[in-house]
């Protein structure tokens, strides 16, 4: 009796979490790619997300030895790769070799730490590319490389918010901004007791378009602070349907996931 409880249960959650709409106009953010399918950051993980329909592809960048900016999560290669080291030790011809996806599952080996130049040119008329700055101090000259890429891909001016970039480091994205003042700018924000202050949206909405914060820290009331300031609130990582039905209900304006097909 208790495992027809149980399955019944089950088939009842599914039934409920299934009904999430999608709201048109709330952005669907593919963590990493669809990294709950395929291994993040890769060819295969955006394509999944290209094709489970998501608004955005979220990646992250390191630079290489030889400066070139590669989209990878970890300031070392030991995750997510068959290598071991830290990415700034390794030319990119070097990380090439590789293999990024047989972590994940072996049908995925094979796969290659991409260039954030192939991404972007691969991507920028499909889907929307928010790019996540790692470890920006260990980089002395990211600004330059960064506006190098953006610039040579044509998207230093970016339309409809077609590329956003957002770090958790608010100085940096100061420096960014003297640099490519067009951009739209995301300031990345971790789970902290006391929430966000009213004198901190103040000072951060001077520079950011967007508040994206853990999706601990948000309620409605926090988005309506947020949006009164004019900004917009992109919660990040969620990877159950339940955190994605209490973020619609507080009125976020994206969600941040490793499943873009979460939504109906």
């Amino acid at each position: 009796m208790g495992k027809k409880i149980s399955i019944l249960n089950f088939f009842n959650k599914i039934k409920t979490i299934s009904t999430i709409k999608r709201n048109n106009s709330l952005l669907i953010v593919a963590h990493r790619g669809a990294s709950g399918y395929a291994p993040e950051n890769t060819i295969s993980a955006f394509e999944k997300a290209l094709q489970m329909k998501a608004d955005y592809l979220e990646l992250d960048i390191q630079m290489t030895k030889d400066g070139k900016l590669v989209v990878i999560h970890d300031p070392t290669v030991d995750r997510t790769t068959n290598g071991t080291g830290e990415v700034h030790h390794y030319t990119y011809e070097e990380l090439c070799k590789l293999d990024a996806g047989g972590w994940f599952h072996n049908k995925f080996s094979g796969q290659t730490i991409p260039t954030l130049e192939e991404i972007i040119e691969t991507y920028k008329s499909k889907i929307g590319l928010l790019i996540e700055i790692k470890n920006p101090m260990m980089y002395p000259n990211l600004v330059l490389k960064l506006e190098e890429v953006l610039k040579k891909c044509h998207v230093d001016r970016p339309m409809n918010n077609e590329i956003i970039i957002q770090s958790f480091d608010f100085e940096w994205l100061e420096t960014f901004h003297k640099s490519l003042p067009h951009v739209p700018l995301g300031l990345l924000v971790k789970y902290r007791v006391h929430g966000v202050s009213n004198v901190q949206l103040r000072d951060w909405s001077s520079l950011v378009q967007y508040i994206n914060p853990n999706k601990a820290l948000v309620t409605k009331k926090l988005v309506k602070r947020i949006h009164s300031y004019h900004m917009k609130v992109i919660p990040y990582t969620v990877r159950d349907k339940k955190s994605i039905k209490n973020l619609v209900d507080s009125n976020v304006d994206g969600i941040i996931t490793d499943f873009p097909d979460y939504f109906t």
